[in-house]
């Protein structure tokens, strides 16, 4: 990948579809992860006020430090890029007690979390009149739907969802991105705990990776030459792409004929 002219592109798309929106800026959720980093950061090359939202709901301390880190190092770099922490813990908590108890299990909490902040960085940038700027990547996005439908795949627009992990993490060397969130494990930080995206999948970002380009290139069910582990990391990729084309793909519109009309 040509890594400068990349982030170069993705500037200049940035700046256009703003230009052509009509908004004044950016708005990102920054988690302390590698996504919304080089997001952030991406968009703050494009001149354009960006703010930087740190939305922390019982957050782990190792992630809410990178998070703070990474938005004083952005504050630093860049002076139109301004940084706000809204702590959306009371709100979540709040929720807890207002929803019935049988339906609290993790997951349905964990996604709670998710559209929580989604509503958050909405009513900033209605306020603002910016664009919520998303920060999937393409495994997550279109490989296997690792997202929150309607809450942090709830965005105007993404820059970074045509690359894979591996070159977003190129892209963060690239822009150099705080060390601390390069070298942390790939978390969504929707959990109590801190677990990571691969607990949380059950395999890594680069075997996902070879699994969509094998899907891409291949697409059969000769496994002849496979190991056992990338049987189970393809069949993986697999169920959970068949499972989550429902988030990949527009809302199902039941089109009336017109003979009924």
């Amino acid at each position: 990948m040509k890594t400068s002219q990349v982030i170069h592109y993705i500037v200049q798309w940035l700046q256009a579809y703003s230009r052509q929106s009509g908004t004044k800026g950016f708005v990102v959720g920054v988690s302390g992860g590698i996504d919304s980093a080089v997001t952030s950061t991406l968009c703050a090359m494009t001149g354009k006020p960006v703010l930087a939202l740190n939305l922390p709901i019982l957050q782990p301390s190792s992630q809410l430090d990178r998070s703070l880190e990474h938005i004083q190092w952005l504050t630093t770099q860049f002076n139109n890029v301004k940084g706000e922490t809204v702590d959306l813990t009371e709100s979540f908590i709040g929720l807890t007690h207002t929803y019935p108890k049988p339906i609290q299990d993790q997951l349905t909490m964990a996604n709670v979390r998710s559209r929580l902040r989604m509503t958050t960085l909405y009513a900033f940038a209605g306020h603002h009149g910016y664009l919520v700027a998303g920060t999937g990547n393409k495994i997550e996005d279109f490989g296997i739907g690792f997202f929150t439908k309607y809450g942090d795949g709830g965005v105007d627009l993404s820059p970074i969802a045509d690359l894979t992990k591996t070159q977003v993490y190129e892209v963060a060397r690239e822009l150099g991105i705080v060390n601390s969130i390069q070298t942390a494990k790939p978390t969504d930080g929707l959990w109590d705990d801190d677990r990571s995206d691969e607990d949380q999948i059950g395999a890594t970002y680069p075997e996902l990776e070879w699994a969509m380009e094998f899907e891409k290139t291949f697409g059969h069910n000769d496994f002849a030459g496979l190991t056992e582990r990338q049987i189970f990391v393809l069949q993986l990729y697999r169920n959970l792409n068949k499972a989550n084309q429902h988030k990949m793909h527009p809302i199902p519109v039941c089109l009336i004929p017109d003979e009924l009309m």
